[in-house]
């Protein structure tokens, strides 16, 4: 899972582990105040299961007061879906009045490959929690299992943030997202990943949220970790949404000069902040260009290219950031 970490804070609040029922250390000396902190949760293997560590959560922690919360790993033995968690959060939604942020599935390659996360409909979470400002997801499909993230159009009054992290984002949830109402949304990144991990989603998907039509605030867009990374710098080169950005982001995919190219020449970019591609395949020529944007306009353009890449390699062997 390269390119994925474990977040040292989530909605600008430091993370902090709860301990597990069990622990000896000594309580509640060893607890921050509620409101200070992202609270991670986490079932591990020896430990208890994860339904014993939300009670224990309960217990040790005011959930009136807690801000952000999330979520790390959940099974015991197999793999299993992240439904019952989710089942579990959203029974006790009007125990947390200030929550405000959810991070769904916090877990990294040395605990489970992203692409065998076993996900579930998250559409009860937004709607269990009107005042949420933001949501990361972090999983999606598979050609391995059945249990692949599933979501609904819904209206949001309050979302402000939202992020899939995937190796393979299925078409259904892009979709999904474009038909949803979320008049506060600011931030939109979605990882769209390998087709090879159930990432069939298509430029055609895309378009509402190229349109900007449902987002009437969004001042940030990643379409990100895509091997048709230079389709949709295609699309966006002339997409309405552009002109509203501050920041945007084709970072992580398989984007070459064809892309880089349509990028140049379309719309304007000037009004960027920042423009992101790193982890790209551009050549030095068109990478030359990007960097007369940053210094004439002063769009802060970032550029690193893709590891192990042999730009004279006949067999074209690009690939994305985060797949497996």
């Amino acid at each position: 899972m390269t390119g994925i970490d474990h977040p040292c804070s989530f909605h600008d609040l430091p993370v902090f582990t709860l301990p597990e029922p069990g622990d000896d250390r000594p309580w509640p000396a060893t607890l921050p105040t509620p409101d200070a902190i992202a609270w991670r949760l986490e079932s591990t293997w020896e430990g208890p299961e994860f339904a014993a560590v939300w009670r224990h959560f309960l217990t040790a922690v005011d959930p009136a007061q807690v801000r952000a919360l999330v979520i790390g790993p959940w099974w015991q033995d197999d793999y299993s879906s992240l439904a019952p968690v989710v089942e579990l959060i959203t029974s006790d939604a009007a125990r947390f009045p200030a929550l405000r942020a959810l991070f769904l599935a916090d877990v990294v390659g040395e605990e489970c490959e992203v692409s065998w996360l076993q996900m579930c409909d998250i559409t009860p979470v937004l709607r269990a929690f009107p005042r949420l400002e933001e949501l990361v997801v972090r999983g999606g499909g598979s050609g391995l299992n059945e249990e692949t993230l599933e979501l609904h159009p819904v209206r949001h009054e309050a979302l402000k943030a939202l992020r899939f992290e995937s190796g393979g984002l299925p078409g259904h949830v892009v979709r999904a997202v474009g038909a949803c109402e979320l008049p506060a949304l600011e931030r939109l990144e979605v990882w769209l990943g390998s087709q090879w991990y159930a990432g069939d989603a298509t430029v055609a998907d895309m378009a509402p949220l190229l349109s900007g039509g449902n987002f009437p605030r969004l001042r940030h867009l990643g379409l990100q970790n895509s091997e048709i990374q230079d389709e949709i710098a295609v699309a966006v080169a002339s997409a309405p949404v552009v002109a509203q950005l501050e920041s945007l982001s084709l970072s992580m995919g398989t984007l070459s000069d064809a892309g880089g190219l349509a990028l140049l020449e379309g719309q304007p970019l000037t009004h960027l902040d920042s423009l992101d591609l790193h982890h790209h395949y551009l050549s030095d020529e068109v990478m030359d260009r990007f960097k007369e944007l940053s210094e004439r306009d002063d769009v802060h353009v970032h550029l690193d290219e893709a590891d192990d890449w042999d730009p004279d390699d006949e067999d074209d062997s690009r690939y994305v950031a985060v797949s497996e």
